[in-house]
C-alpha cells in the first residue's frame, strides 16, 4: 500500500487517496481509499460506478473527457469526515488485467461477487467496522444485489433505475432505431428475456447484441431493481436529479414505493453525472466531458447527513 500524503494539511480535513487492491483468484482489482485526517475505521463507503467502461473516479473512455463526478464525491465525503473505496469494476481501467480472456465470461453477476468481496476486504483486512454501499446509476443495481448476499450498515441508490434491463433498453431504442431494427432488437429481447442468446444479429446492433456480451446480458435482465430493494434490511436512501436524461425521478418513486422504509431525495436541477445542469441537451453532453463542473451544490448535504447518521450508529 502507499503511503499517505497530506492534501492542505493547514486545514486538515482529509488525506490524499491511497491506492489499495483486492486480490482475487482471478486477478487484481483495484480502487482509491479517501479517508479524513482523523479516520477512526467506524465506517467506509464503497462507491461502485455505472455501465460500460466507466472508471472509478466516474469517467468513460466513450467519452473525449473526464467529468470527475465519483472522485469529487469521495473527496466531498472525506471532507464531510466519512471514508470510502471507490473502485474499478474488473476489466476496466485499473482493473483492466483481472478482466476474462473473453468478452462472453463476464456476467453482471461478476460485478456483483467482485462488490460482495469488497466488503469482505473492507470489513477484514481494512479494519472497517461498518461498510456502506453506494451505486451509482449501473452500480446501483450491483450494490443492491451485494447487499442481499452481504450484511451492510447502509445503502445509497444514486441516479439508479427502477426497471429492470429489458424494458429499460426497449424504451431507450424506441426513438432511436427505424422501424426494421427496432422489430428486431425486440425479438432479440425477448430471447435474451427467456435466458436464449441470439446467433444472428444486424451489423447495426452489434455494438449492442453481439453474441459475445449476450451473457452478460442475459445475467443482468434475470434482475428486477424494485423487487430486489423489497428485499434490503439496511438503512437505505434514493437520490435521483431532476434534469437526469438517463434515469426519470419517477424511477426514484418506484424504488421508495417498493422500499417504503428508505428516505428518498429529489435533487432540483441535477443531472446523470451529478453536476448541475439544465435541460438543453448540448450542455448536457458537455457535462459528462466538464472536469472543472463542480458536484449539484445539493448533493453531498443529504448523502453525508444519511451516512453520518450510519456513522454514529451504534453496533448492533
Amino acid at each position: 500500500m502507499k503511503r499517505l500524503l497530506l492534501i492542505f494539511p493547514f486545514i486538515g480535513l482529509s488525506l490524499a487517496g491511497t491506492e489499495i487492491e483486492l486480490k482475487t483468484p482471478t486477478g487484481v482489482l483495484k480502487g482509491t481509499l479517501e479517508q479524513p485526517a482523523q479516520e477512526e475505521k467506524s465506517l467506509v463507503v464503497l462507491i461502485h460506478p455505472g455501465s460500460g467502461p466507466t472508471d472509478r473516479d466516474g469517467n468513460s473512455i466513450g467519452l473525449p473527457g473526464n467529468n470527475d463526478s465519483l472522485k469529487m464525491l469521495a473527496e466531498g465525503l472525506a471532507a464531510r469526515g466519512i471514508a470510502s473505496v471507490r473502485i474499478d469494476k474488473r476489466g476496466i481501467a485499473a482493473s483492466k488485467a483481472a478482466g476474462p480472456k473473453k468478452e462472453d465470461d463476464l456476467l453482471f453477476d461478476t460485478y456483483v461477487d467482485d462488490a460482495v468481496s469488497w466488503i469482505g476486504y473492507l470489513q477484514g483486512e481494512m479494519g472497517f467496522k461498518k461498510v456502506a454501499l453506494l451505486g451509482h446509476s449501473e452500480g446501483a443495481l450491483i450494490t443492491l444485489i451485494a447487499a442481499g448476499k452481504k450484511p451492510v450498515a447502509g445503502y445509497v441508490s444514486l441516479s439508479g433505475t427502477a426497471k429492470r434491463a429489458s424494458p429499460l433498453l426497449r424504451e431507450q431504442l424506441k426513438t432511436k432505431l427505424p422501424p426494421n431494427l427496432l422489430t428486431e432488437s425486440t425479438v432479440i429481447l425477448q430471447q435474451l428475456d427467456q435466458g436464449q442468446k441470439v446467433a444472428k444479429v444486424s451489423p447495426e446492433l452489434n455494438v449492442l447484441f453481439r453474441p459475445s456480451v449476450q451473457p452478460y446480458l442475459i445475467s443482468w435482465i434475470k434482475y428486477t431493481p424494485t423487487e430486489e430493494i423489497a428485499k434490503l434490511t439496511a438503512p437505505a436512501l434514493i437520490v435521483q436529479g431532476t434534469t437526469d436524461i438517463q434515469v426519470s425521478p419517477a424511477d426514484a418513486d418506484a424504488l421508495h414505493e417498493a422500499q417504503p422504509e428508505s428516505k428518498e431525495v429529489k435533487i432540483e436541477g441535477m443531472n446523470h453525472v451529478l453536476k448541475a445542469v439544465g435541460t438543453d441537451l448540448k450542455e448536457q453532453v458537455s457535462s459528462y466531458s466538464n472536469p472543472k463542473l463542480p458536484l449539484h451544490p445539493g448533493l453531498l448535504g443529504p448523502v453525508a447527513e444519511f451516512l453520518q447518521g450510519i456513522q454514529g450508529k451504534p453496533e448492533p
